[in-house]
């Protein structure tokens, strides 16, 4: 019987391999704003690696990537300037950025 073997833990990939559709929606968020910087968010045990991009109005937007790695590499390629989330915490025009979008809703 099963009852009684060891159980491994399933093995982990690092993450999902990278979307290029996603790498393409963030080029263009790049692409059409100004002032855009770039945050490695680390994997949780909700989420994968994201990269988030802010702009310097505050707009943001976020997608999951492979590993901070692979974000630090595409960021050089875009010579965008990139930050660890647990450095630095989240840009303060980020948050005024969404208190401005909740008082426009309420």
């Amino acid at each position: 019987m099963a009852w009684f073997r060891r159980r491994t833990a399933p093995q982990r990939v690092a993450g999902r391999p990278v979307d290029r559709a996603d790498l393409e929606y963030l080029a263009e968020f790049v692409r059409t704003r100004r002032g855009v910087e770039a945050f490695i968010e680390p994997r949780t045990t909700v989420t994968e690696t994201t990269v988030l991009l802010v702009a310097h109005d505050g707009e943001w937007t976020r997608r999951r990537i492979e590993s901070p790695e692979i974000a630090r590499r595409w960021a050089h390629q875009l010579s965008l300037p990139i930050y660890d989330v647990r450095l630095l915490g989240y840009p303060q025009r980020m948050r005024d950025y969404n208190a401005r979008q909740k008082r426009r809703t309420s």
